[in-house]
């Protein structure tokens, strides 16, 4: 069996330094806040009722999450767009955010190409590349990520910009000291999931050994929902393993059925629900029952609660471990998590069809 406390498995497995990029996400956040504070935008931006980012995968979650820290506003409604293009709606009360890590993410250019020619406002938020380029030569302002990193591991300047750029447009108000609890909160998190913690001693290796070998599926709800997604792209993109994530309370209205059939299934696969205490009340009911449901099925399930006080350190919370967890999947699949193969030969691919 696979030796998680062992300091030759991670010189050997992880080359380029993945637990190194997890462990630095608190310093990431701050870093990635203090400049962007520091961003202005025309006036006009603040008229805004609509804010779209466009953007995919690692470039995409930190709008998923602005999304759920921002359910409350009366304006804007913000929106993730992950396609080609741009919705129908979009219009001069519209922010385009375009969001690409590298700046060559091509449905991304897709959708701010065509931003160029409607009325709506725009920024572009990446490290350089075509994307960066193109604002620059048409006036629009762009936010340059100071950060080199797998784009799933950028997470710090996916999200905190954004928060910021709310805030600066008067949109969001005493963040300063929801962004500090959540730093520190991290801070001490990893100094018990890091890999020199034991495996006895450890929350996010012993969560990875029983999900090791198994079809891993999580559950989220209210402002979980994304979070539960960001936990299947990285066991997907980290491990390169199948996971699959559904949301409450509308997966009681038909993943529930699915439980019986295949019914070898049930000892392959492991639920996992992520909770926190914002959820509504009747759903943290249907947590319970949920799980019963499992119970009667006997598929084996685990309930996951977040910690800190604000709805930015709860999320936050489960991120990390999640990125944790991803991490020693990927050691106990005896893989190095920072290549993507199987996503640079779609690229490859992709580009020899233009």
């Amino acid at each position: 069996m696979t030796n998680l406390d062992s300091p030759e498995l991670y010189a050997r497995l992880d080359k380029a330094g993945m637990r190194r990029e997890i462990a630095g996400l608190p310093a990431q956040c701050i870093q990635a806040w203090n400049q962007a504070l520091e961003f202005k935008l025309p006036p006009d931006y603040s008229e805004v009722n609509k804010v779209v980012i466009i953007g995919m995968g690692g470039s995409a979650i930190g709008g998923d999450l602005l999304k759920a820290l921002t359910l409350k506003l009366r304006r804007p409604q913000v929106i993730v767009h992950r396609d080609y293009g741009l919705p129908d709606y979009v219009d001069d009360r519209t922010l385009i955010i375009a969001s690409s890590y590298s700046g060559n993410t091509e449905e991304t250019l897709s959708g701010f190409e065509q931003a160029l020619n409607l009325p709506c406002k725009k920024l572009v938020t990446s490290t350089g590349g075509k994307l960066t380029a193109l604002a620059q030569e048409k006036g629009v302002p762009f936010f340059v990520i100071q950060h080199v990193s797998p784009p799933r591991v950028a997470l710090g300047y996916s999200l905190l910009p954004l928060m910021a750029i709310m805030h600066n447009l008067g949109f969001l108000s005493g963040k300063l000291a929801e962004v500090e609890e959540m730093a520190a909160l991290l801070e001490k998190l990893n100094k018990g999931w890091q890999e020199d913690v034991p495996q006895k001693e450890n929350m996010a290796k012993q969560l990875a050994l029983t999900l090791h070998k198994k079809v891993v599926v999580v559950y989220g709800a209210g402002i979980l929902s994304d979070v539960a997604r960001r936990w299947k792209t990285q066991i997907n993109e980290n491990a390169k393993a199948w996971t699959f994530f559904e949301i409450l309370p509308e997966l009681n209205h038909n993943a529930v059925l699915g439980y019986s059939h295949p019914a070898d299934m049930a000892g392959k696969i492991y639920v996992l629900m992520l909770r926190c205490p914002s959820i509504h009340h009747r759903t943290l009911l249907r947590y319970e029952v949920t799980g019963e449901l499992l119970g009667l099925k006997k598929i084996p399930y685990k309930v996951i609660d977040s910690q800190g006080g604000s709805d930015l350190a709860m999320m936050m919370s489960l991120v990390l471990l999640g990125d944790w967890v991803s991490f020693y999947l990927a050691m106990l699949y005896g893989i190095d998590p920072t290549p993507v193969p199987q996503i640079d030969l779609l690229k490859s691919r992709l580009a020899g069809e233009k």
